[in-house]
């Protein structure tokens, strides 16, 4: 049943040509160049240090590595983190 109403949003945003990451609840990362990442519909840190970040999301773990991260904020399904960005993928 659940997954009929998934593609059914899946089918009703594609046809109105609504923004997924909205409708479907998906996470929407943006980098800004080497040093400043924001994932938007996160669904909590799994693991933070300063060389590594694990973010859960409704898709899969988003993993991050790199160097002296740092959050800049984090909200309710918002969270922008500084440092220097080596790799940013999911987890397999």
């Amino acid at each position: 049943m659940k997954d009929k109403l998934e593609k059914a949003r899946e089918i009703f945003t594609e046809k109105l040509d609504l923004p997924k990451d909205v409708i479907l609840n998906l996470p929407k990362i943006t980098i800004v160049g080497d040093s400043e990442i924001t994932i938007e519909n996160h669904k909590g840190i799994i693991l933070f240090e300063r060389n590594i970040i694990k973010i859960n999301t409704k898709v899969k773990v988003i993993n991050i590595e790199g160097e002296n991260f740092e959050i800049l904020y984090i909200g309710d399904s918002t969270i922008t983190i500084s440092g220097k960005f080596q790799s940013v993928g999911y987890e397999v």
